[in-house]
């Protein structure tokens, strides 16, 4: 193994110099984002053990990015990430998400990888496959999302081989057994309903079918309690097979693996999956026209969402946007927080959870819906008028990147990474990120912040009486010169 050092100081200095002057920790304010790399003001600065420890991730993701390759085996695309952990990652991503299914069965995706992974398969029932994996500390789960679904195994090296005949088992022969898919509806039934009365997930949902209203993002990933009970297991099964295909799918796998055993394994299993069809996307949309949706829900707390178009995450001008975004998080936080305590957690951040039609979004829970959407947008329209500055660039560059490395410590996060940037069109964005970040000015923020803060979808939550019309104010733009 070889390690390009002088690339590695190119990457580890001007982030070193970051954290010797202060770096604030991340604070997580959206399941959306994954990874997350909005970060707060926390004034906090690491320790010596803190520092040594990133020192070592830049050391360990140099080292399995020079390694890192894409190859095809039985007509699938393998990205293969090498690496010294024993913990073994395995992802199967299926691209498409909620433009594989119609409104009308929203939640189908969810409902059918999770019953294929958990629910048995034609040769071990559910009791007996789980019993298999627990002995070799194997484990299997899976997700659905806005634009991707993956089926996941994570296990130990020693224990790869009948790990790997577990998960391609789920894969390719799941039972979809009525009694237990019947079990797994009714979870996840029960987890619609409590986002339902959960305010921030709801809040969510609410936000995407205002902006994108008959449109992919318009669907719920995880379903409604009405949608997911209409399922049969025969309308769940029928899209699993006719969804799981070679022309859909990809795999990731970071971890102690050989690559041979690699390429021996998938052409002998998956090599088995149907060609199917790609997924059907759609064009990106873009937000150019402000509007406000309310929902009145008498609660002590009012909710409160703005979305406004952002960049593709594989576009050029993707990292100068999310580093203004931390900037305007630590703003956000400084201002609505500690000054005015209007909100104990404020939030603006680029949203790295969707893919195909990208958005920033700003946030607030708080008895003053009025006042916050007042500083809010005071604060993003002074941002358009007199730009970001050096140090604080070069702060956010620091806590941006260290948040960063530190998400990526584990190989479970790294094949994350790597699955969603193949899916947004590259997995080799992931490594080329820091040296982007680290070349990024003052002035790459300010062109990207002014070109994309034009309009803002408002989508509220709480009382009807709190808010007006006229407290969903609007940022200062040009519309005749409006670029998108």
């Amino acid at each position: 193994m070889r390690i390009n050092f002088n690339r590695l100081s190119r990457v580890a200095f001007p982030l070193i110099g970051g954290i010797q002057g202060g770096c604030s920790m991340e604070r997580n304010h959206s399941a959306q984002t994954y990874p997350s790399l909005s970060s707060a003001s926390g004034g906090e600065k690491p320790s010596l053990i803190s520092f040594l420890t990133i020192i070592l991730l830049l050391i360990s993701v140099a080292s399995v990015s020079a390694q890192t390759k894409e190859f095809t085996a039985a007509g699938i695309k393998v990205i293969f990430a090498p690496s010294p952990k024993e913990v073994v990652s395995v992802r199967l991503f299926i691209d498409g998400g909620t433009a594989n299914y119609p409104k009308e069965k929203e939640g189908i995706e969810s409902l059918a990888l999770m019953t294929a992974v958990e629910g048995g398969t034609t040769a071990h029932d559910k009791t007996a496959f789980h019993t298999e994996a627990e002995k070799i500390g194997a484990r299997f789960s899976s997700s659905s999302s806005y634009d991707y679904g993956t089926m996941d195994m994570t296990c130990l090296s020693s224990f790869f081989d009948r790990s790997w005949q577990l998960f391609s088992e789920a894969v390719l022969t799941p039972a979809f057994d009525e009694k237990e898919f019947g079990i797994i509806q009714e979870q996840l039934v029960s987890g619609t309903q409590m986002s339902q009365s959960d305010p921030d997930q709801h809040l969510r949902n609410l936000a995407m079918e205002n902006v994108f209203t008959g449109k992919n993002y318009s669907k719920i990933p995880e379903g409604t309690a009405e949608s997911l009970q209409k399922l049969t297991v025969k309308d769940t099964r029928d899209y699993y097979f006719s969804t799981v295909g070679k022309k859909r799918c990809f795999i990731v796998v970071v971890g102690q693996v050989k690559e041979e055993d690699l390429k021996k394994k998938i052409e002998a299993t998956f090599g088995k999956l149907p060609e199917g069809t790609a997924a059907q996307k759609e064009p990106k949309q873009f937000i150019r026209e402000p509007s406000v949706f309310r929902e009145d829900r008498d609660i002590a707390t009012n909710y409160i969402r703005g979305l406004f178009t952002a960049p593709s995450l594989s576009d050029k001008e993707s990292p100068a946007m999310r580093v203004a975004m931390s900037i305007m998080q630590d703003k956000f936080f400084v201002e609505l927080r500690t000054k005015r305590s209007l909100s104990y957690a404020p939030a603006a951040f680029y949203s790295t959870g969707v893919i195909n039609s990208s958005y920033n979004v700003i946030y607030i829970s708080t008895r003053d819906p009025a006042q916050s959407m007042a500083v809010m947008t005071d604060i993003i329209n002074d941002a358009k008028k007199n730009g970001f500055t050096e140090k604080e660039l070069k702060d956010t560059k620091a806590q941006f990147l260290t948040n960063y490395y530190k998400g990526q410590e584990t190989s479970a996060a790294q094949s994350m990474s790597l699955g969603t940037a193949e899916i947004a069109g590259d997995w080799n964005m992931v490594y080329a990120l820091t040296e982007k970040v680290n070349a990024l000015t003052v002035d790459d923020l300010n062109k990207v912040f002014r070109k994309y803060t034009n309009a803002i979808k408002w989508t509220y939550l709480g009382k009807k009486d709190a808010a007006k019309a006229e407290d969903f104010r609007q940022v200062k733009y040009d519309k005749k010169n409006m670029p998108y």
